[in-house]
């Protein structure tokens, strides 16, 4: 998996740093990415990457505040111009449907390919052999959600050498043990699966929050996460700002990774009030609650592993 930052900026982009979009890359979708949110101007910041719009299939928005949604128009639109013919799945909050469709209608606009929008609730809103997808509402102004991606167990790996030892060519029969299925041999010999494959590993978990103050749901989203995304829009001494406005600083950020027993914690969703040279310290802040922390950095890939 790789994790793209469009955007990390809070309210509106300043310069060096775009508000709210998020790039996910699933590598077993063969090329096609997934985004979480839209913020204005996140297709011009696609095109600093290798991803290519074409290839976009789902789209999960956390929250209709404009810094996560003013891009969405465009995006369709080029999506469009761009080739994309199969369906475009949309998933968000109650509105988003009008949000769309109004623009759509009001524009002119016409897209060569069928768009499927889903407004959420919670609990699990997409499930295929890969991937479980689930949302909870969080604090925030405005129903803002929080999505929790989970990764299927995969199965392990193939232990060939073992196989050529015990008399087993490369072939169609390795497909078949992969699978689970135990085979015989010409000689009668039976060879299990469970000898021939190893342990499976879990699936690896990513959690992407929207605009929250600190709550018991960001917690439970980002439960034993290998990847928490959290807002961190004030330093700590902002904190009762933080509060009126529906945010969490930077430290009450790793206060949710900790209590959730997460691996990886990034920042994103600054205030504006803070340039490049500052998110260190919002960096340093998280850090002495939560080691690893990391403020995100915008355009760079970010490799998921185990």
């Amino acid at each position: 998996m790789e994790l793209y930052f469009l955007g990390t900026s809070a309210g509106m982009p300043i310069r060096g740093r775009n508000v709210t979009s998020i790039a996910l890359r699933i590598s077993q979708y063969n090329g096609s990415f997934w985004m979480f949110d839209c913020g204005e101007g996140t297709q011009h910041q696609l095109l600093h990457t290798s991803l290519k719009l074409s290839r976009l299939n789902k789209l999960f928005i956390t929250h209709l505040h404009g810094d996560h949604v003013y891009g969405l128009p465009g995006l369709l639109s080029s999506r469009s111009s761009l080739g994309g013919t199969e369906v475009l799945d949309i998933y968000g909050p109650p509105g988003l449907r009008e949000l769309i469709e109004t623009n759509l209608r009001i524009t002119g606009t016409h897209l060569n390919y069928p768009l499927q929008i889903v407004e959420i609730d919670e609990g699990n809103v997409f499930e295929d052999n890969e991937v479980k997808v689930e949302a909870a509402i969080l604090d925030h102004r405005i129903d803002s959600f929080g999505y929790r991606l989970t990764e299927r167990e995969r199965s392990g790996a193939l232990n060939a050498r073992w196989l050529v030892e015990m008399g087993v060519p490369p072939g169609p029969a390795y497909g078949q043990l992969k699978v689970g299925n135990d085979i015989t041999l010409e000689d009668g010999r039976v060879i299990r699966s469970a000898d021939a494959v190893g342990k499976p590993s879990p699936g690896r978990i990513i959690t992407i929050l929207g605009d929250t103050r600190p709550c018991n749901n960001a917690v439970k989203l980002g439960e034993g996460a290998d990847v928490l995304i959290h807002e961190a829009t004030f330093a700590h001494d902002l904190a009762q700002k933080a509060h009126e406005y529906g945010h969490s600083t930077a430290l009450q950020a790793a206060e949710i990774a900790h209590a959730a027993g997460a691996k990886k914690l990034y920042l994103t969703h600054f205030s504006s009030r803070y340039q490049l040279e500052d998110l260190a310290n919002l960096e340093a802040e998280a850090r002495t609650v939560f080691r690893n922390s990391e403020a995100a950095i915008e355009l760079r890939a970010y490799t998921i592993t185990q």
